[in-house]
Order: C-alpha cells, then sequence, then structure tokens
C-alpha cells in the first residue's frame, strides 16, 4: 500500500475522529450509537481500515451532521482513486476492466512498463490471456466473463502497431518460466513474443536471472507518459500520479534497463525458457 494512500486514509481517519469528539462521547460509546464493535472505530479513527460509503455516511448521522456525509464520501473517492482493488475493480467482469486499459494504451504516447512474473498483456496471445484471466477469477471469486475479457485484452494491441506510440517494455527473466496456460499455448506465447523484438514502436529487455542488479524485482509497474504510475499488488491496483511517485518509479525502471539484455541476447534468453518446457 503506497504512503500517499496511508496518509489520506489516516486524514480521513482524524476528521471521523475530529466529528466523533464534537459529539463529547468515547470511542466505546459512540460505537455503541452506530450498533458497530468499538474496534471498528478505532480502526477507522487510526487509519487502520478503510471507510465504505455506508460507514462515513452512518458516522456523519451519528456524530449529528449528515449534511457531511458528501464532503466524507469525496474524501473517501479521492482515497479509492488511488488504490483501486481487484474484488471491486472486477466486480463488473474482466471486460470493463480491460477496455478501461484500451483507451488509456491508446491515448499514450509512451509507456515504459516493467513485469517480473507475467507476460505484458500488450504482449499476450489469446491463449496466455485466457489461463490468466480464469487464474484471477477462480482467486478473487469474481466474475468469469473470460472469453469477452481475452477479446478485449487482444484489441489492447492494436497501439502496439499504430504509429505515435512508443512502448519500453522490460521482463524478468523468471517470467518466461511462469507457466501461465498448457505447455504448448506457452512455447507459442514466447515465441510471440520474440516476434515484438526489432518493431518500430517496442524496445523489449529481458533481465538476466544471473545479473547483478541494485533492486529487488518486487511487483509489476507502467509508468504511463510520465504522468502516471499503475502498479499491481496481489489484491490491488495502485494509481500514482504525485511528480515524487513518477519520478521514483522511473528511476527503478532505469535501473532496470541498465540490468536489461536486448535485442540477440533477448531472443537467447527467450528461447532457452521456450526449450525448458515440456512438450511430450
Amino acid at each position: 500500500m503506497s504512503t500517499d494512500y496511508q496518509q489520506s486514509r489516516e486524514a480521513l481517519g482524524a476528521r471521523l475522529r475530529e466529528l466523533r469528539t464534537e459529539t463529547e462521547l468515547n470511542g466505546k460509546e459512540f460505537a455503541e450509537r452506530l450498533g458497530w464493535q468499538r474496534s471498528k472505530v478505532s480502526r477507522l479513527e487510526n487509519g487502520k481500515q478503510t471507510a465504505s460509503d455506508a460507514d462515513v455516511a452512518a458516522w456523519a448521522r451519528a456524530a449529528g451532521h449528515p449534511e457531511l456525509a458528501d464532503e466524507l464520501q469525496r474524501g473517501l473517492r479521492a482515497l479509492e482513486t488511488a488504490y483501486r482493488s481487484w474484488r471491486r475493480e472486477l466486480a463488473a467482469g474482466h471486460r470493463a476492466v480491460q477496455e478501461r486499459h484500451v483507451v488509456q494504451e491508446a491515448q499514450a504516447e509512451t509507456i515504459h512498463l516493467f513485469e517480473s512474473g507475467i507476460i505484458p498483456g500488450i504482449f499476450q496471445t489469446s491463449e496466455y490471456a485466457r489461463g490468466v484471466l480464469s487464474d484471477v477469477s477462480d482467486r478473487l471469486g469474481t466474475r468469469r466473463d473470460i472469453e469477452e475479457g481475452v477479446r478485449a485484452r487482444m484489441k489492447r494491441q492494436e497501439a502496439v502497431y499504430e504509429p505515435g506510440h512508443r512502448f519500453h517494455a522490460l521482463i524478468w527473466e523468471a517470467a518466461l518460466y511462469v507457466v501461465r496456460c498448457p505447455p504448448e499455448a506457452m512455447a507459442a506465447q514466447l515465441t510471440r513474443l520474440s516476434g515484438f523484438i526489432g518493431l518500430d514502436t517496442v524496445t523489449l529487455g529481458v533481465i538476466p536471472l544471473g545479473a547483478r542488479t541494485p533492486f529487488s524485482p518486487k511487483h509489476g509497474f507502467w509508468i504511463i507518459d510520465e504522468r502516471l504510475v499503475v502498479a499491481d499488488t496481489w489484491n490491488a491496483e495502485l494509481w500514482l500520479d504525485s511528480s515524487d511517485d513518477v519520478a521514483f518509479y522511473r528511476r527503478m525502471w532505469n535501473l532496470m534497463y541498465e540490468a536489461a539484455a536486448f535485442d540477440h541476447q533477448a531472443h537467447r534468453l527467450i528461447g532457452r525458457a521456450r526449450a525448458a518446457l515440456d512438450l511430450t
């Protein structure tokens, strides 16, 4: 979870505490008025739990200021803009998420990206994408509109072939060995990945497992036009647009670039991963 997100959550908690103290009720008494556990009031006030729309509306009513519900919900909306849980994002299905990325990538001129354990979506074959989206739905228990999601994800690749776009992609070599679909389909995915090397719109590097690096490949991230970072965690997507965050992630990308292999060396690493597959 980002520092900015936590600070925003703590700021919202401080505002909730201010409203509660104006009632001259302690935490236990305020929780009783709400019909909640005392611990929930404490977690919300101390930024240890993210409130819901219903939580902040109930808090405003319990504090005797129902008219402040809109203010509190706006604060919550700003908070959710930075931190988007995958369960909530996928409530409407994979297609909606993929179509949002279609628009985002079509509008972007330059994207710098890094992936540590997966082939980037813009380079995926339909079979590989089908395996990934199925795994996500099974893991999170979300809507299984797999085929619609796959079709939308394939549409994302159109931007790769359009003039005016540049994709600077770095992949940790380990991602080439993470099998997300049947071995034959994984072999086709790696062959497909090799085909992007040399495209005018794509710079594709692979960071070898044996390379000496001054960083650990913690999570994937995309830098959109030097103005927005989209970073993935296990259960959420972070959208970071402060200049400090963007500059930090760009510095990390530059360090990764220095450790990466390109052109024929990248081809060799991808070919080695393909040869390691058990296709019998």
